[in-house]
């Protein structure tokens, strides 16, 4: 089964410094039919104004990922962490039992982010956090992890039985990504236009996928899109 979630039907605000569009239900925007996908709780895509940013602020009891699109994202925790997220970058905090962090955008242009949040399976972690770069070249063409549950193939670690992929793909090109039994998916498109279930879809939309054994992806325009296989 797919079902869709448009790209203009998520719940935007204009703050000025913040231009934000919430997948799901987050802060003011509140909707009981889009509450989270399995274990995926936020799909937040924002655009960051220069010289401006997000205080100090906590978590608790959530993996938090962030995948930078362009621009560049000044972290800091209460670990001690204090990093550039560049474009192409991918950053892993553990909330788990309290995180304090901060993130801001130093430089002259805008940054334009996804931030991802996850229920843990397990609570009451230690906090962490990790950042990478991945070859863009591993993923041309093809679902590369990103993200897993054990760190295989030098990915980010998440505290859940979830993976993470990326891909790019060319104007004109295919692939297929097996799905195991009992399994779902969360299709993000980035950038592009893509087909997939059957839809049409274009940069902002979601496809939630269940009860099939694989997912078919064929590129309109070059691409780029986030895969999640989640329990």
């Amino acid at each position: 089964m797919f079902r869709t979630r448009r790209a203009h039907e998520r719940g935007h605000f204009d703050h000025g410094w913040l231009d934000t569009y919430h997948t799901f239900s987050f802060g003011d925007y509140q909707d009981p039919h889009h509450m989270g996908f399995h274990g995926l709780r936020v799909m937040n895509e924002d655009t960051v104004a220069p010289e401006t940013g997000f205080g100090m602020h906590g978590h608790r009891e959530m993996e938090i990922v962030t995948y930078v699109l362009s621009g560049a994202l000044a972290h800091r925790d209460s670990l001690g962490n204090g990093e550039s997220l560049k474009a192409g970058e991918l950053q892993r905090m553990t909330a788990g039992t309290g995180i304090m962090h901060s993130e801001a955008n130093p430089g002259p242009e805008p940054v334009h982010l996804y931030q991802i949040w996850i229920q843990p399976g397990t609570r009451g972690l230690a906090p962490s956090y990790e950042q990478k770069s991945f070859d863009p070249a591993d993923r041309r063409g093809r679902f590369r992890a990103v993200v897993t549950p054990d760190a295989r193939e030098g990915t980010l670690k998440i505290n859940q039985d979830a993976t993470i992929y990326l891909g790019t793909f060319a104007q004109g090109e295919e692939t297929e990504q097996p799905l195991a039994t009992g399994r779902s998916a969360w299709l993000q498109v980035l950038r592009g236009r893509v087909e997939a279930g059957g839809e049409n879809l274009s940069a902002g939309d979601g496809l939630a996928v269940s009860g099939e054994s694989k997912l078919a992806l064929a590129a309109s325009e070059d691409s780029e899109v986030m895969l999640f296989d989640l329990p």
